[in-house]
């Protein structure tokens, strides 16, 4: 099968797309609106972009209380969401109006962050406390602009369970975080399997400095 995802020609009775980028990790993002309302929500579009400087993104179609809040109050939460929290992360995702905290109304306690006000899923065992750093608004090759938006926002706090830590690495089978699969479909990770990369070439060009902090 080929198709055009620009004109969905794939001829199936459901949209293929977000069943062929998989498994899509889960942003479970909290916010603080500017009147002080909590909001807890999922994206599957979400991934970290950058280890130096620690950055991560989620995208938003359309403009969302999450992409709002991070963007007035300049900050907002990564929470994992895991096989212990599969239904309670799916409840956070229903369509409540601003005014609801999603926290609250769903029954997920929350603890404080340090170093940022929104505060992150209790029982959550890996959470990043982000900034806020740019919005980019997204444009077809078509040259339309859409409705969707990445928001990026560096890591400035990590909260990792000590319960998660064996042998001084993290151990993803404690965690066991779950992914998003196409249509109502999701994974989790309970297992995974090692590959050592191959030895440096002798004809490598040389590799550049690394950032100093």
């Amino acid at each position: 099968m080929f198709y055009d995802p620009r004109r969905n020609d794939h001829n199936l009775p459901h949209n293929p797309w977000t069943a062929l980028v998989v498994p899509r990790p889960i942003g479970w993002i909290s916010t603080v609106s500017r009147t002080g309302v909590v909001n807890l929500a999922p994206y599957s579009f979400f991934n970290a972009v950058s280890a130096h400087p620690p950055l991560v993104l989620f995208s938003s179609n359309p403009r969302k209380h999450s992409q709002i809040n991070a963007e007035e109050t300049g900050e907002f939460v990564v929470n994992m969401a895991t096989w212990d929290l599969r239904d309670v992360m799916n409840a956070s995702s229903a369509e409540f109006g601003a005014e609801i905290s999603e926290p609250a109304r769903v029954g997920i306690e929350m603890l404080p962050c340090l170093n940022v006000k929104p505060p992150r899923v209790a029982r959550t065992p890996v959470a990043l406390e982000c900034k806020y750093n740019t919005t980019v608004q997204l444009t077809g090759s078509d040259g339309n602009k859409y409705p969707s938006s990445m928001i990026v926002g560096e890591v400035v706090g990590v909260h990792v369970d000590d319960a998660v830590i064996v042998d001084g690495q993290i151990d993803v089978r404690k965690m066991k975080p779950i992914a998003r699969l196409g249509y109502m479909d999701y994974s989790v990770v309970e297992d995974f399997f090692t590959i050592k990369r191959p030895e440096r070439p002798a004809d490598a060009p040389p590799s550049p400095p690394k950032p100093q902090h």
